[in-house]
């Protein structure tokens, strides 16, 4: 009988090591099941950042493709006597969404630049739209001319019929022809300047010795524009891109509100005379390009830059 009390207790002890062995794997595996919950949750949540991320690019990119597609259109209908500002701003609007693809095309592109992107995306998408209303009513007039030359070859009863057609025609068409009267630059060129002690110009490059900018142009002759004082608006881009203007500075193009830099009555005489602006920057220039819009007429006239070294 004492021998077996003997080993009733020597069993107690050995329960006890393989409880507490058990205890350790419990806590152990917890802890191994709580490190993979938080990998798990902080990798899924990575990889729904990316995956938001490239949903939004691809958004971005048939955007612009939408743009360009229009831009091609626009092109290909292969309108006569497209003004050269026109073309410009065609080629201006391809540069940027060519810029707005590499920047797209970079793995680490931030919120920020996203953000960024869609802002040009909306203005480009608005000025495309102008551009191409512009080049339709150029187009709308072509094909009014050549229709009326086509009436013009008829009979002479037809021929009377087709001038009362016309006159009514034209009454809803003036409108619409007013865009067409509005003036545009043949030329436009851009200097930074330096005043002498004789109060001559001379045409200088470096940015710490310019004086003035210097905005020389040109206005197409244009037989429905007319003649007599003008306002001409200004808007001067920095080379950061951002656009020098007062507050309180506005002007208004196709009932959209426009900052500008400053105005200038001219004499317009329809002759295609040559005009020249100086505008000085109070906070001295910088290095880089100045880009020069001009606006007359509720409408762009044309614009330029200039770099200064």
């Amino acid at each position: 009988m004492e021998l077996s009390n003997t080993s009733v207790e020597s069993e107690v002890p050995n329960n006890k090591k393989d409880n507490s062995k058990i205890y350790f794997f419990m806590i152990a595996i917890a802890s191994l099941l709580a490190t993979n919950i938080y990998f798990y949750v902080k990798f899924k949540s990575s990889g729904e950042k990316l995956y938001t991320v490239a949903l939004q690019k691809e958004n971005l990119q048939i955007e612009i493709d939408r743009i360009e597609a229009e831009l091609d259109n626009i092109k290909n209908q292969n309108i006569e006597g497209l003004p050269e500002n026109l073309i410009q701003e065609e080629q201006f609007a391809r540069k940027i969404i060519d810029d707005l693809r590499t920047e797209l095309e970079d793995s680490n592109i931030s919120d920020t630049q996203i953000q960024a992107a869609k802002d040009q995306i909306q203005k480009l998408k608005k000025n495309v739209s102008s551009l191409k209303d512009e080049a339709g009513e150029l187009k709308l007039q072509n094909d009014i001319l050549l229709k009326r030359n086509k009436e013009l070859s008829s009979t002479v009863k037809e021929k009377s019929d087709q001038v009362e057609n016309l006159k009514e025609r034209n009454e809803r068409l003036n409108e619409k022809v007013s865009i067409a009267s509005s003036v545009k630059v043949s030329s436009i060129l851009v200097n930074g300047v330096e005043k002498t002690r004789k109060g001559e110009l001379e045409i200088e490059t470096k940015a710490k010795r310019v004086d003035d900018l210097q905005i020389k142009f040109s206005i197409a002759d244009n037989p429905l524009a007319k003649e007599g004082s003008k306002e001409v608006f200004v808007r001067i881009i920095d080379p950061q891109g951002n656009l020098i203007a007062k507050a309180g500075d506005v002007f208004y193009v196709h009932g959209d509100k426009l900052q500008f830099t400053f105005k200038e009555n001219i004499n317009f005489t329809n002759r295609g005379e040559e005009y020249q602006l100086l505008w000085r920057d109070v906070n001295r220039f910088k290095k880089g390009a100045y880009t020069v819009l001009l606006y007359a007429d509720d409408a762009i006239m044309g614009r330029s830059s200039v770099v200064l070294k």
